[in-house]
């Protein structure tokens, strides 16, 4: 059966930072597409007119086109001017819950987005309940998903009195970016890739999500959450899912979030031997970071995940900032092969390399002869570059999804807590920060979670150029 369409768009915190970088960039390029023809109503707290904020919209698409380098549509933005209407008022008071419903002019499945601080959404859902808005509607949530597994499940129950789990979009922009959906793609559209997916032949897995940069701007936000709740629990825990998961049903987009529930439940939760947490000198000095802060601006996990495609195989995972690159990779290293080539040692052995960030591409790592009249060898590296064209941007594909009713990409209730399930032992912070210098790669004991002779893989700041 197919889901009905939204037959309006109404996002919360319209004069807020998230709306202003993301939200009216991806409403333009839906209108330009043809892809958003439904009345659009920003609603916020500021008194505004519907010209100022008309101008703010301006303003917000002037400035991503001119960062994408692209021309301005002003066709495009004449076309959701017509389309945008905007509601002033206190999330608090009934009067602006009543307005709205005036505004939505009869809409029978209207799309919610709550682009506003998590603990408004229990005042939000709620108003729209009161006010008779949430029949045949549906709500999207941006993350956190709460701040550990109880907070988690209290979130949900919360958004459970008011609307199904059907109706309910969690939306982590990270699951929308093209470099992730191709690793998707890679996994199951390749033939020679299932035989050796697994434990018999896959050695160690490595995620690491580097950043150059520290939280210079932000310092208040980051030191009510760090590296964990801000990136390893939802983004990294996500990929892990996707490179792990089993074939989800063709056609059944659930399938793919029951898939990746039960990868979560299989993980063994974290302990505080599998987890190092670090924080750059000169974080404490940040404008609204505490003096003695402890939270963590790196963090390394060692995971394992107990099914029998995966039993022994560690999973190590590590984010951080003020290391020496921006770049996000995945290395799957193989199992030394059993050859007749004495001289190949499993740091040689091969691999696959996947980078997400900052361009995209595939890798393989092989051996070939080198010339001469021994058998040695040396290593090569086989790259599938991706050379993208205008690809939706992970906001404009998402909330097309969400006004489709297909979450497909989008996370259940049961993946938040199983996933918060998995590093809630790591938020205790019985293990302290350990400092570390700015442009390094962490505290030294993250080599500490590393098995035998393995080592971490550190990307390069750019790709490597094919072999």
């Amino acid at each position: 059966m197919t889901a009905q369409h939204s037959d309006a768009l109404v996002f919360f915190g319209a004069t807020g930072d998230l709306a202003y970088k993301k939200v009216f960039p991806a409403l333009l390029a839906m209108v330009a597409r043809d892809a958003l023809d439904v009345l659009i109503i920003g609603v916020a707290k500021s008194e505004l007119s519907q010209e100022e904020f008309v101008a703010r919209a301006r303003d917000s698409v002037t400035h991503a086109t001119k960062e994408a380098g692209a021309p301005f549509d002003e066709a495009a933005f004449a076309k959701l001017v017509q389309r945008l209407s905007y509601v002033a008022g206190d999330y608090n008071a009934k009067d602006t819950y009543e307005r709205l419903k005036r505004a939505l002019d009869g809409a029978k499945s209207p799309l919610f987005y709550l682009a506003i601080p998590p603990e408004l959404f229990e005042t939000v859902v709620g108003g729209l309940h009161d006010a008779g808005c949430v029949d045949g509607a549906r709500v999207v949530l941006e993350k956190p998903f709460g701040r550990d597994l109880a907070s988690a499940r209290k979130l949900n129950a919360t958004l459970h009195r008011v609307f199904p789990e059907t109706s309910i979009f969690r939306i982590d922009h990270y699951l929308g970016k093209e470099a992730v959906l191709n690793l998707l793609y890679f996994r199951f559209a390749n033939t020679f890739l299932p035989p050796i997916w697994n434990h018999d032949y896959i050695e160690s897995v490595q995620i690491t999500m580097a950043e150059s940069f520290g939280v210079e701007g932000r310092g208040a936000f980051y030191d009510g959450v760090g590296a964990i709740r801000d990136v390893m629990q939802n983004h990294l825990l996500q990929v892990i899912a996707l490179l792990t998961m089993e074939a989800p049903t063709p056609g059944r987009p659930m399938s793919s979030s029951d898939e990746k529930v039960r990868v979560f439940q299989a993980m063994r939760p974290v302990g505080p031997n599998d987890v190092v947490r670090g924080q750059y000198a000169g974080y404490r000095g940040t404008d609204g970071v505490k003096p003695d802060s402890d939270i963590e601006t790196f963090v390394a996990l060692r995971l394992f995940i107990d099914t029998p495609r995966w039993q022994g195989v560690p999973f190590y995972i590590r984010a951080g900032k003020k290391l020496p690159v921006t770049s996000t990779e995945v290395l799957v290293d193989l199992k030394a092969p059993k050859s007749v080539f004495d001289e190949i040692e499993p740091p040689e052995s091969n691999y696959f390399r996947f980078r997400l960030s900052p361009d995209v591409l595939i890798a393989e790592g092989a051996r070939v002869k080198t010339p001469g009249e021994t058998m040695r060898g040396e290593r090569v590296e086989l790259v599938a570059r991706y050379h993208p064209v205008r690809a939706k941007a992970p906001y404009e594909r998402l909330l097309g999804d969400a006004m489709r009713g297909d979450n497909a990409l989008f996370i259940s209730d049961e993946a938040v807590e199983a996933a918060w399930s998995v590093v809630d032992g790591a938020l205790s912070h019985e293990t302290p920060v350990i400092p570390y210098q700015p442009g390094t790669w962490g505290p030294d004991e993250a080599n500490g979670i590393m098995r035998g002779a393995e080592a971490w893989h550190e990307p390069l700041a750019e790709a490597s150029e094919p072999s």
